[in-house]
Formats: structure tokens, C-alpha cells, sequence
């Protein structure tokens, strides 16, 4: 099936908006759109591209995360890695959640299995150690 010029080019359009937002927000510390803006758009750009997949190219945003660093924070190594937050915006998105996690944990759909859900809030990521109730640095 042939995708319309019109297509690509709004492809192209909401991409280049993503990585202005992405500068301001990663780069200069100065948000240019609201959180709940940037998702609508992030995923409008995702759907767009999930039905025209030919379309994806690598520079894409959803292709890549965040945007370059600004430099001001040095470079930390994990002990363990930090997985990336993802958002839901409906039951079905949460139901997928709780799938994807029971296929990894090779767990029984009938099976309890407990869930805190926090508001995600930007951010730095922090991990920090206990062993025997203690803090460790």
C-alpha cells in the first residue's frame, strides 16, 4: 500500500516538534509543552508509526530515548539495571502490563499478584542499597 505525501510529511512534522520538545526538556532544563501534552503527541506519533512501519526510520524519537545528555552529571554504572517506566493510559494497557509481566515471571493467570502503582513524576533515577535494614554506600 502507498503512503500518502501527506502522511509523511506529518510523520516528519511531529518528529522534528518531539525533538524540539526533547532539547528543551533534556537539554536546556526548560519544559516547552506539559507532560501530559508531550505523551498525547509521543503517541500519536507511535500509533502513526505502527501502521505505516515503513515509515520508521532510526532517528525517529521512538526509536530512541530522551535526548543527548547535557554533560553537568557524571556518568554512573549500576549494579543492577534501571528499566525504562512506561505509561498506561487505559485498562487494556494495563491489563498487557500485568500479561507481559506473568509471561516474564512464568506465572498462572490465576495466580495473585500484587502491584504498587506510584505517579510518575520526571526526574533523575536514584537506586539505593540496603543490606540487613542498613543504608550502604
Amino acid at each position: 500500500m502507498e503512503v500518502s505525501v501527506e502522511i509523511a510529511q506529518e510523520l516528519e512534522a511531529m518528529r522534528a516538534e518531539i525533538w524540539r520538545h526533547n532539547h528543551a526538556y533534556y537539554v536546556l532544563d526548560q519544559p516547552s509543552i506539559s507532560d501530559h501534552d508531550y505523551d498525547r503527541l509521543y503517541r500519536q506519533l507511535l500509533d502513526l508509526e505502527t501502521r505505516h512501519p515503513e515509515l520508521i526510520t532510526p532517528d525517529s524519537p521512538t526509536q530512541r530515548v530522551g535526548a543527548r545528555l547535557s554533560g553537568r552529571l557524571p556518568v554512573v554504572t549500576h549494579d543492577y539495571p534501571l528499566y525504562s517506566l512506561d505509561n498506561a493510559f487505559n485498562r487494556e494497557e494495563l491489563v498487557a502490563f500485568d500479561a507481559r509481566v506473568r509471561k516474564l515471571l512464568e506465572l498462572p493467570e490465576d495466580e495473585t499478584l500484587d502491584y504498587a502503582v506510584e505517579l510518575k513524576i520526571d526526574g533523575l533515577a536514584i537506586t539505593l542499597t540496603y543490606e540487613a535494614g542498613r543504608f550502604e554506600l
